[in-house]
């Protein structure tokens, strides 16, 4: 669905269903937005909206289910470090 098709309605995108959207750990800012790296009290899209006066552009839709299902990890040999345990993950957001 182009970006265009999602915004006719005049509602704006569904964070719930952009593939950047986030939950966040902090309960005073419980949501965010990782394309544009910010955690807000409020969905994303809106504030995004508050912000610019224009619906998100960054809006991407997930990927099905099935396919964005993560697979088990790889057995590892005996004194072998596991890749993902290796890599850092960045979690610098910015606050709306």
């Amino acid at each position: 669905m182009s970006h265009s098709a999602m915004h006719s309605d005049m509602r704006g995108p569904n964070c719930w269903q952009c593939r950047f959207f986030a939950v966040s750990w902090d309960p005073r800012l419980p949501y965010a937005c990782r394309s544009m790296g910010f955690k807000t009290k409020v969905l994303p899209a809106i504030e995004v909206l508050r912000t610019d006066g224009l619906p998100c552009q960054s809006f991407t839709p997930r990927a099905p289910a099935a396919a964005a299902a993560p697979q088990a990890p790889a057995a590892l040999e005996p004194g072998r470090k596991n890749e993902a345990s290796t890599r850092s993950m960045s979690t610098r957001l910015w606050q709306a």
